[in-house]
């Protein structure tokens, strides 16, 4: 049975452009859309009837809300299958656990609940750092609707145990479905303990560094599908700073995040942590095994 793309909405605006996307990529995966919202209403509003309909009041308001995002999706791709569901507990629970039967899970840059002036909601903060399966979230366009899915070329920033990457993989497949180009992007910089006064060595360390940069991408590619043209691009800077500029013209950024078994905390390094605070277009974060 193939698992459906789930989006997570709560009625604000980017949860609704996080439905666009979300459709747009079933459509591309040839997937049903699952529609979630969650939210623990009982423990805080109690069981008071709405008029007329004997449910209560925030009952009826959370289905509104799966409903209106299913209409919008359905509008979208008049030939997709959409399933909604409400469940009673903490958003933040309830996504990670759509995440072990998703194929891949969705949710906008911030909910209703965000403050103005947050970067990025505590909820998909959260899930993004907890995922099991590959997570977009939605960023970088703040009209009422997504761009296009096959907007732009596909980035992916390539880590330091490039084969085998999930990232990579994943990258491959977004790239051959959008009919984009790939970009992966290797970040190097030269260490200031290995600086030298002598004039004969100058640039002789970046050059060995920039050359390291190169083979992990190499290696990064080395199983790139014939249908996808690929570009390598090696870059001195910080690799936070280096793939938030890459996302500007992007359509999507791709990055790795690592779970380790056992481990309770944020599952997300710093780089994922800050291109999904400054992202010019949607993040994607897949989950690294071992």
């Amino acid at each position: 049975m193939d698992l459906p793309i789930a989006v997570g909405v709560d009625g604000s605006e980017p949860s609704l452009r996080a439905v666009d996307w979300a459709a747009d990529e079933a459509v591309l995966h040839g997937l049903p859309l699952r529609v979630v919202y969650a939210s623990l209403w009982e423990r805080y509003e109690g069981t008071s009837l709405a008029q007329d309909v004997g449910k209560p009041s925030e009952q009826v308001r959370a289905e509104d809300i799966v409903e209106t995002a299913a209409r919008r999706a359905r509008r979208r791709r008049p030939d997709l299958e959409v399933f909604t569901d409400v469940l009673p507990e903490e958003p933040e629970y309830a996504l990670v656990r759509e995440s072990r039967s998703a194929t891949l899970l969705v949710t906008g840059s911030r909910g209703r609940s965000g403050l103005a002036e947050a970067l990025l909601g505590s909820v998909s903060l959260s899930v993004a750092g907890h995922a099991q399966c590959p997570m977009i979230v939605i960023r970088g366009n703040h009209d009422n609707e997504a761009r296009t899915a096959t907007h732009g070329p596909v980035v992916v920033g390539v880590g330091d145990k490039p084969a085998g990457s999930a990232a990579v993989q994943f990258a491959f497949e977004e790239a051959r479905r959008r009919g984009v180009p790939l970009d992966a992007v290797r970040a190097w910089r030269w260490p200031a303990h290995e600086s030298t006064d002598h004039p004969l060595l100058t640039g002789e360390p970046a050059r060995l560094h920039e050359q390291q940069a190169v083979e992990t991408l190499e290696t990064a590619l080395q199983d790139a599908p014939a249908d996808v043209t690929a570009h390598r691009r090696t870059i001195e800077g910080h690799t936070r700073t280096v793939l938030v500029d890459a996302s500007r013209d992007a359509g999507l950024l791709i990055v790795g995040a690592r779970r380790r078994p056992g481990h309770h905390g944020l599952q997300m390094g710093r780089v994922t942590h800050g291109v999904l605070h400054h992202s010019a277009c949607p993040v994607a974060i897949v989950p690294e095994r071992g």
